[in-house]
């Protein structure tokens, strides 16, 4: 199962750096300047000057240093860093690949917003980039920890892994990922739990081949909808064929190979198709008019996400799973208020899917089941 490369490869300590020189005297110190003079983090700088943990181990030379090194340059910390030993900022940070800048995933962050506000708290949003640098995105966290935010949600457009880094502050929350190190709370889609809603959608309309169109890509969700789907069939005392399931890029272009199904003799061929996602729903709608066959009458289909602009615009309408995104949203901001530590069954929250049914499912076809 592959991992996101966001928030891998920091290295949580720096080497010490000379104290920046020829700064104007009328000029305050910053908690960056005190970490890079002495060495650290902005973290760990903020937990030598301010007894709070944040998740991370200071030792006490380390604490020792930074002291001095804040004396030195005489740092006074600003009523916003002050407010952190009460958790009383009242501001939470979001930070994202890309989320903020696609419509499909933006609903997490106006549910965040919604919910943080429902809470008096304000949201600041950095949105670094799906190529962003580690380094980038280091900065990025050390910005939000300098305003002393409440904590932290970090958001990725698609279910993801990630090794979260040690230097993290304890209240981060992963949102749409998963932290393999167990040390964060993290909110993810029960995409298993979806695949069954979409397999079930298939066998309660009738159908007994079941196709399924798979992603190649890797994706962490494709094993897990793939496993939901699977288990329906079996418990259905449903057969399964190799030749009824193919993996294809999740895209478009990708459910266009719909046709391979319609190269097997018709009494073997699927009546009901499962998508990976949306995307290749569409595909599949292309490949079939090309064929002079359609949905629902010749295939039905289910997809995957409810993606805006797609599933409900297709012709059919497209009956699909929808993601939680914004209950997701909403739950990442009170996890991050909720003060009482998780437990381990706790640290993974999965919040279920749901079925939208539209006109894509439709009875069998009467010739194809007489075979």
């Amino acid at each position: 199962m592959s991992r996101g490369p966001l928030l891998s490869g920091y290295e949580p300590h720096r080497r010490p750096r000379s104290p920046r020189r020829g700064r104007a005297t009328s000029t305050q110190a910053t908690l960056r300047d005190v970490a890079d003079a002495a060495g650290v983090s902005v973290t760990t700088a903020s937990v030598a000057l301010n007894d709070v943990r944040a998740g991370v181990r200071v030792s006490e030379p380390t604490r020792r240093r930074v002291r001095e090194v804040a004396k030195r340059l005489e740092y006074r910390p600003n009523s916003v860093a002050r407010s952190l030993r009460t958790q009383s900022t009242q501001t939470i940070g979001f930070i994202s690949d890309e989320v903020t800048t696609t419509p499909f995933a933006v609903s997490m962050l106006a549910a965040a917003q919604a919910e943080a506000a429902r809470h008096d708290q304000l949201l600041f949003v950095l949105n670094v980039g799906v190529d962003a640098t580690p380094a980038m995105q280091r900065r990025a966290v050390d910005a939000l920890v300098e305003h002393r935010v409440s904590g932290i949600i970090y958001a990725c457009m698609h279910h993801r892994e990630i090794d979260a880094p040690d230097f993290l502050p304890q209240r981060t929350v992963f949102l749409n990922a998963r932290d393999v190190t167990g040390r964060h709370r993290s909110i993810v889609p029960d995409d298993e739990q979806g695949g069954r809603l979409a397999a079930t959608a298939l066998v309660e309309a009738g159908h007994e081949r079941i196709g399924y169109l798979d992603d190649s890509a890797g994706n962490v969700a494709a094993p897990l909808r793939r496993k939901g789907f699977q288990d329906v069939l079996r418990e259905s005392g449903l057969g399964r064929s190799a030749s009824w399931e193919r993996s294809a890029t999740p895209d478009v272009s990708g459910g266009r190979d719909t046709e391979l199904f319609f190269d097997l003799p018709i009494d073997q061929r699927p009546t009901g198709l499962f998508c990976f996602n949306d995307r290749m729903a569409m595909g599949a709608y292309q490949r079939l008019r090309r064929l002079g066959l359609h949905v629902p009458d010749d295939l039905s289909i289910v997809g995957f996400d409810d993606q805006e602009f797609i599933a409900a615009e297709l012709d059919p309408p497209l009956t699909t799973v929808r993601l939680p995104l914004a209950e997701m949203g909403a739950r990442a901001v009170q996890q991050v208020l909720d003060a009482d530590p998780a437990t381990p069954d706790e640290q993974t929250v999965r919040v279920p899917c749901t079925l939208v049914r539209r006109a894509s499912v439709g009875a069998p076809p009467a010739v194809l089941e007489q075979g």
